[in-house]
């Protein structure tokens, strides 16, 4: 039995109200009645030319550390396709966009003990310092921040993230010996939660755990080479806190996900299941649409011409 003949739900909203539509270039297509839009009967996304299973494949080697280059040759490899670094680009901006707006409302549910860490990125031959904070008990990164400084008010941003994020506060909060976490706690929490100063190699109340994390960000940050502005590293930190969280399983969990050991009950496991959650029209079409960059740059002011009359040679 072909695809054609086994397609009887809406690729969109998994509506049975689906008929026939036409073909295109050889493939049949299909007009969903209840959500108003068209689909293929293939493996391809809506507006993409390419197999599910190949962008999948593509956004998990690029969070397990491969460059774009990498994936190609790989991608050329396993399936006589060799994708372009802006197709990838494509691929990799769009579905880690969906992917931090799918999690970004799950609850975790953590312990009392969290782990608060700084480190230093390369953003276009400048140093961004890159803050989070963990969960002892799951493992569950509750929050991260980018800044260009190391004040106290930047550990007070990322310890009000972790509280919203957890929907509670801690008793007990590690940290290294930055000055900065001192204010940024008691301003955030006050005399409620503890603060201990540790450091990763402490036999007690140890800040090893978020080191690690750390270690295998910057593993993967080595293969970028830096990013070229905030909005990238943004963009990737929040996609790499998404992976982290939900997709990667943990030695140290027993193979499973910290969001597993927060008891978060969660269907998306992957990027292949996450390519094709159902999302609305607007969505889509918006992720296709490219930015409009506003010039902050002074129009220049237009030349006149001045035409100044020709005197006659004096007789």
């Amino acid at each position: 039995m072909t695809l054609i003949q086994e397609l009887r739900r809406c690729k969109h909203c998994h509506s049975e109200a689906v008929v026939k539509f036409g073909t295109y270039k050889g493939t049949q297509m299909y007009w969903c009645k209840a959500c108003q839009r068209k689909c293929k009967a293939d493996d391809t996304l809506f507006h993409m030319k390419v197999s599910a299973s190949h962008i999948s494949s593509a956004l998990s080697m690029f969070y397990r550390g491969l460059s774009y280059r990498d994936i190609a040759d790989h991608m050329q490899q396993e399936y006589d396709y060799r994708p372009s670094k802006s197709a990838i680009f494509k691929w990799v901006d769009k579905y880690t966009t969906l992917a931090v707006d799918h999690f970004k409302d799950y609850k975790p549910h953590v312990g009392d003990t969290w782990i608060a860490d700084e480190t230093v990125l390369d953003l276009d031959n400048h140093k961004v310092w890159f803050w989070d904070i963990i969960d002892a008990d799951t493992r569950f990164l509750l929050a991260s921040r980018a800044s260009l400084t190391r004040r106290s008010i930047d550990a007070q941003r990322l310890m009000e993230d972790a509280a919203k994020r957890a929907g509670k506060s801690p008793k007990v909060i590690i940290t290294d010996k930055l000055r900065s976490y001192l204010e940024g706690i008691e301003d955030t929490f006050g005399s409620d939660t503890e603060h201990i100063q540790s450091s990763p190699f402490a036999l007690k109340d140890s800040t090893a755990l978020i080191e690690r994390f750390h270690g295998t960000l910057k593993d993967r940050v080595k293969v970028m080479r830096g990013f070229q502005d905030m909005d990238t590293l943004l963009q990737f930190t929040d996609g790499f806190l998404v992976y982290y969280n939900f997709f990667r399983p943990h030695e140290g969990l027993n193979e499973r996900t910290p969001a597993e050991a927060a008891g978060i009950d969660y269907q998306v496991r992957n990027w292949a299941e996450l390519s094709r959650l159902p999302v609305s029209k607007e969505t889509e079409l918006k992720s296709h649409s490219r930015p409009t960059r506003v010039s902050t740059r002074p129009k220049p002011r237009r030349k006149v011409a001045v035409i100044r009359p020709r005197l006659g040679r004096l007789k």
